[in-house]
C-alpha cells in the first residue's frame, strides 16, 4: 500500500508564493508516477502537474506552465508543488496522487490518493 500526505498550503495574496508537500510512504513501485491535481468549488478535479519518480520527467498543465514547478527528493520520498505567481484563479484544494503505471497522466485514475490541502490565493 501507499500513503500520501500533503501539506503546505494556505492563504496567500495574488503574485505570492507556496510550496506544498507530498509525503510518500510504501513500496516505490506502486508510485513510479506521482501527481498533483486540483479541485476548485463547485468544479471537477483537474490535473496540475506530475513527476515520474525514477528520472524526473515532468508534465504541466498548460495553466500552470511556467509558474509552477514539480519536484522530488529522493531522501524524504516527497514530492513538491513549488507555485508561484499565484492568482485567484489557483485557488482550490490540492491533492497528491500516485500511480503505478503511465499512460494519460492527466486523467484521475490514480490508484492512491492524499486528503488534500487547501490553497486559497485572495485578489
Amino acid at each position: 500500500q501507499v500513503q500520501l500526505v500533503e501539506s503546505g498550503g494556505g492563504l496567500v495574496q495574488a503574485g505570492g508564493s507556496l510550496r506544498l508537500s507530498c509525503a510518500a510512504s510504501g513500496q516505490t513501485f506502486r508510485r513510479n508516477f506521482m501527481a498533483w491535481f486540483r479541485q476548485a468549488p463547485e468544479k471537477e478535479r483537474k490535473f496540475v502537474a506530475a513527476i515520474r519518480w525514477s528520472d524526473g520527467s515532468t508534465w504541466y498543465a498548460d495553466s500552470v506552465k511556467g509558474r509552477f514547478v514539480i519536484s522530488r527528493e529522493f531522501a524524504k520520498d516527497t514530492v513538491y508543488l513549488q507555485m508561484n505567481s499565484l492568482k485567484p484563479d489557483d485557488t482550490a484544494d490540492y491533492y497528491c496522487a500516485a500511480r503505478r503505471l503511465g499512460g494519460d497522466l492527466e486523467v484521475d485514475d490514480y490508484d492512491y490518493w492524499g486528503q488534500g490541502t487547501q490553497v486559497t490565493v485572495s485578489s
